[in-house]
């Protein structure tokens, strides 16, 4: 919460300045830079929310949590964010397809200057939202910081354009609000696609699977594993594992083990909300299963 505030006041701070040298240098990509960023805003509030209502308790009606009320955020996000940059886009069309490139504008240089800020403001904002993303293992401050390097480079296409425009190539000023606008529609598409993976059970990943496996069967009276099943719900994860013991153990020595994997697994795994543990007999050379369990 803290890096989101953060980012949300050097957001304001930076859109009002981009507009402001946008609206004054006469450059319509510096002023979709500026929009650029003022959606950042509202993406870093929706994200905020989503994170606080996803973090509220179980209760009768949602037993499991409400972590996908996260994703349900993120998509709005992706929507708000796609329709913000078609609207660049439409608008950089519009200029270009208007008339003769003599009638476009000619940016000033102040335009150069604000574009050259916002890159390395919004670089530094990357690696800050990075750096405790990767400090507190979040998926969702690591989606904030490429949001910083989305702006970043779209800053980087209107310094190009201003550049090219005051070098004898007008077009090049709205041309730079269309890359601006494909940047800001690619970032939506990745928040949206994201979201949806995390909404459908998608598993995790390979990699994550086997060092599952390797906790599992590291644990005392763990012959083998029958079946290990993942799947995301929000940013949290579910564990379904079988695994396979001595069938004629007590029932309250199979259950502590059952017991030391569940919570093994949720130690390890930070993401992992709840493990659930089942146990089989662990099969004969002959494939029947021990004696004592079949009964």
């Amino acid at each position: 919460m803290k890096v989101s505030v953060n980012s949300i006041l050097v957001n304001l701070i930076l859109s009002a300045f981009k507009l402001f040298a946008g609206i004054a240098a006469r450059s319509g990509a510096m002023i979709s830079d500026a929009a650029h960023s003022a959606s950042d805003v509202f993406s870093t509030v929706i994200v905020m929310a989503g994170v606080v209502l996803a973090s509220r308790e179980a209760d009768e009606k949602h037993q499991y949590g409400h972590e996908r009320m996260e994703c349900v955020a993120a998509v709005l996000l992706g929507a708000v964010l796609c329709i913000t940059g078609l609207f660049i886009g439409a608008a950089g069309l519009q200029k270009i397809f208007a008339g003769d490139q003599g009638k476009l504008v000619i940016p000033g240089a102040l335009a150069m200057a604000a574009a050259l800020i916002s890159i390395a403001v919004k670089e530094g904002m990357y690696w800050y939202t990075r750096n405790a993303a990767r400090k507190i293992d979040s998926a969702a401050l690591m989606a904030d910081a490429w949001h910083h390097r989305s702006d970043a480079l779209s800053s980087v296409g209107s310094f190009v354009g201003v550049l090219g425009a005051r070098m004898g190539f007008p077009i090049l000023d709205p041309l730079a609000s269309v890359v601006i606008c494909i940047f800001i529609v690619k970032a939506s598409y990745d928040i949206f696609a994201d979201a949806v993976r995390k909404m459908i059970d998608e598993s995790c990943s390979r990699e994550t699977v086997e060092q599952m496996r390797s906790v599992i069967l590291d644990q005392k009276g763990v012959r083998g594993i029958d079946d290990i099943r993942t799947r995301k719900f929000g940013a949290r994860v579910y564990v379904d594992v079988e695994i396979c013991m001595d069938g004629n153990l007590p029932l309250r020595k199979a259950h502590d083990t059952a017991e030391k994997v569940h919570l093994k697994i949720e130690e390890k795994f930070a993401p992992v909300k709840h493990c659930m543990v089942h146990v089989n007999p662990v099969k004969n050379e002959d494939g029947g299963m021990n004696e004592e369990m079949t009964k």
